[in-house]
């Protein structure tokens, strides 16, 4: 899969929860839809783009993408 096409798919995902009034609860939802939706395969891409450069991903996108690679709340 193209990053393109996971930099789209995580920004749609955030703009979803950013109606989210709580910016961790967002995050939240944004992390966990990728946990259980996504390949391995796609969240390993994902997590390469967000640390080498991520400035196509919303910022609610990258801090879900931070949380994932940290493993945190």
């Amino acid at each position: 899969m193209h990053i393109e096409r996971l930099i789209r798919m995580a920004n749609d995902i955030s703009n979803f929860f950013a109606a989210e009034p709580d910016h961790q609860v967002a995050v939240e939802g944004v992390k966990n839809h990728i946990l259980r939706n996504w390949e391995p395969r796609m969240r390993k891409a994902l997590l390469e783009y967000a640390q080498a450069d991520g400035s196509e991903l919303s910022a609610l996108a990258r801090d879900a993408a931070n949380h994932l690679q940290t493993g945190t709340k």
